[in-house]
């Protein structure tokens, strides 16, 4: 499948790769991964995330169903703000993670990832009762995200609004065109996920790409988005949760409400929390040169297997190999382990995430 800015991407020379099946770019000509990871640490970028699902549930006392089925409080937050949140199974996996725009009672506005939104979709829909609607809005809206250090002067610049605290969005325009603001992103430097109309999508990357480039910074594709996020130790869909890591393990418990009577999966994580989960979520940080990538092996100081790397990538930011991975319970903080590159044991040290400072809230 192709995104709103697919023939833009193809015409400028952006390597192009499936993510979630769309053809989505991975780099951008005269960029690179490391460029663009570094402009958007240094300056600013612009990505093209179009790819993301968009559902909305409407109709009354639609947040209060969507509540009773993901794990955060959606009462913890008022109408103007989003909340990071799971859909789980009856089993406490993950189906997926995503992000819930709280419009009021009546209205909730979701995105969850790519390859996943279908699914969450069909959850829902299935689980609505009379008068709740659950609309697949996947190829209405475009999402473009604006990161890094000068990212408010990107939007100034195009007239959109800035300063809003973090997670909190407002219904702007562009032009005349609708567009949403939000204060969020997925690289742990301060910026805005905008949510054009998919037509309109085209214009408005042209003219962030302009105002991103005056600042010193690039387009970025995601290879620069997902070493970003493996810096914070930011959880992927696929690696970080998955249908067989609950959120207990992946260390987002901050994202259940634990005190609500109800949501999905809510009695196997409860059991879960309080027994204390086998495995736990933990960074390695590399102390000698080799390429940390997903589904190596981690072997304690006596030989014995301890868990498996669910990311890792080499960071430009620190110029050492990362990974995020899954440990035994019996794991703790700088711990010596050593990781399986290819036959060779590569020493790391357990950290806990992120490996640089957060700046989101900046």
């Amino acid at each position: 499948m192709r995104g709103p800015l697919h023939d833009r991407h193809v015409a400028a020379g952006a390597k192009m790769a499936d993510f979630g099946g769309w053809s989505m770019p991975l780099e951008h000509a005269g960029g690179g991964v490391v460029a663009e990871h570094r402009a958007v640490r240094e300056a600013v970028g612009v990505f093209d995330v179009s790819h993301l699902g968009k559902v909305r549930v409407r109709g009354a006392g639609a947040a209060a169903f969507v509540d009773r089925c993901l794990t955060n409080d959606l009462g913890r937050i008022a109408p103007g703000r989003a909340q990071y949140s799971l859909c789980c199974d009856e089993r406490g996996g993950v189906v997926d993670d995503l992000i819930a725009y709280l419009r009021g009672d009546d209205e909730v506005f979701t995105v969850p990832n790519a390859a996943n939104a279908g699914e969450v979709a069909a959850r829902l829909r299935a689980a609505a009762p009379a008068g709740v609607e659950v609309v697949d809005e996947h190829r209405e809206h475009a999402v473009l995200a604006v990161q890094g250090p000068e990212a408010d002067g990107v939007l100034h610049a195009l007239g959109l609004p800035v300063g809003a605290d973090y997670m909190g969005w407002v219904d702007a325009s562009w032009r005349g065109r609708p567009v949403v603001v939000c204060r969020t992103g997925y690289t742990g430097e301060r910026g805005y996920e905008l949510l054009p109309r998919w037509d309109d999508a085209g214009e408005l990357w042209d003219a962030a790409v302009e105002q991103v480039r005056a600042r010193g910074g690039l387009p970025a594709g995601l290879g620069a988005r997902d070493t970003l996020r493996t810096e914070m130790g930011y959880a992927l869909h696929g690696h970080e949760l998955t249908a067989d890591i609950t959120p207990v393990q992946a260390r987002v418990g901050w994202a259940v409400g634990w005190r609500k009577p109800e949501f999905w999966g809510r009695d196997v994580l409860v059991a879960e929390k309080e027994a204390g989960p086998s495995r736990r979520a933990w960074g390695l940080l590399a102390e000698g040169r080799g390429v940390l990538r997903a589904g190596l092996q981690v072997l304690d100081v006596d030989g014995q297997e301890l868990g498996t790397t669910t990311s890792g990538t080499f960071s430009p930011t620190l110029g050492v190999g990362v990974a995020l991975a899954l440990l035994d319970a019996r794991a703790a903080a700088d711990d010596v382990v050593a990781v399986d590159v290819r036959g060779r044991a590569l020493r790391c040290r357990v950290v806990r995430p992120p490996f640089v400072p957060d700046r989101t809230k900046a």
